[in-house]
């Protein structure tokens, strides 16, 4: 397991920084299905984990159009909330207040939305990295969405859940680990394992997009053109297009991330498939187009 960089120390109880910029929901159409992107906020991360083989010159022009400086990005978090007949879905929850006090806000988006946390039936987390899962629990220790059923491929669940984790794991996970079983023992009783190729429900199946964790999953959703939700199978819509082939400092799994990254936009790209990212400028929505030897990001709106 190969990790180059490690995210910012782990910050339980940190307050909402007041100052964090939100975002209006973005909605569209995907056949049946309703989609709303809402916003957990960012956090901020140096070039050097976006790109840490590229040269200086490289990287200071990636920031940069990526709309940043100081070789600083700041990661968006876009999660979409999927609605079809009584059906409320989310794919990842988000960190809660327990990571970053620049993330937290999927539940201010949900409630300005007026969807009640106890309406929400689904709750699909593509891996369980702490900026994904952590908003599963409230403040208090409570089950934020008390009513849904959760899911998560079994190799993600089977190595955070892993009571070796401090002789099986590099130290700088230890306390994800330490996080990724505080939220996932709350909800095990409730928690459906997938494998690759698994229907959700009719119009919803799990993708294998291993790579940045042992057991990564992407989600692909029917209708019009196809979409993808790619949570962190590309975490830039400039680096991870652009540059497929360059390591990301956070996949634990280089060579594979790579590869199944290539795959996925090669298919992106080939089927004119939407796709939506995690970690894109909001609202992370839009195509993968070939160009040379790689590809470009084509917003959709």
């Amino acid at each position: 397991m190969t990790i180059t960089a490690v995210k910012k120390s782990v910050t339980l109880g940190v307050g909402r920084s007041s100052d964090v910029p939100n975002v209006a929901p973005y909605r569209f159409q995907q056949g049946d299905f309703n989609l709303t992107i809402l916003s957990d906020g960012y956090f901020s991360l140096p070039g050097t984990v976006f790109a840490p083989e590229a040269s200086l010159v490289e990287r200071a022009d990636v920031v940069a159009r990526l709309g940043f400086s100081n070789d600083t990005i700041r990661s968006r978090a876009n999660i979409p909330v999927i609605t079809i007949g009584d059906e409320v879905i989310l794919v990842d929850v988000g960190a809660g207040q327990k990571y970053e006090p620049t993330e937290g806000l999927l539940a201010g988006n949900l409630a300005a939305q007026g969807i009640d946390p106890a309406s929400v039936t689904r709750v699909l987390f593509t891996h369980g990295h702490p900026d994904h899962i952590w908003g599963t629990l409230t403040e208090n220790g409570d089950l934020r969405f008390p009513n849904a059923t959760y899911y998560m491929g079994a190799t993600e669940w089977n190595f955070w859940m892993d009571p070796d984790f401090r002789t099986s794991m590099p130290t700088v996970l230890h306390d994800f680990a330490l996080g990724a079983q505080r939220d996932l023992m709350a909800v095990k009783e409730r928690m459906v394992m997938l494998q690759p190729g698994d229907e959700i429900l009719s119009g919803i199946v799990a993708l294998d997009t291993a790579g940045h964790t042992p057991g990564h999953l992407s989600f692909e959703v029917a209708g019009d053109e196809g979409l993808i939700i790619t949570a962190d199978a590309a975490t830039s819509h400039v680096i991870s297009f652009e540059h497929p082939s360059w390591r990301f400092g956070y996949d634990m799994l280089s060579d594979l991330a790579i590869k199944n990254r290539q795959t996925l936009l090669e298919r992106a790209a080939a089927e004119k498939l939407k796709l939506l990212g995690y970690h894109w400028a909001y609202p992370g929505v839009g195509f993968a187009e070939r160009k040379g030897t790689a590809f470009q990001f084509a917003p959709a709106h």
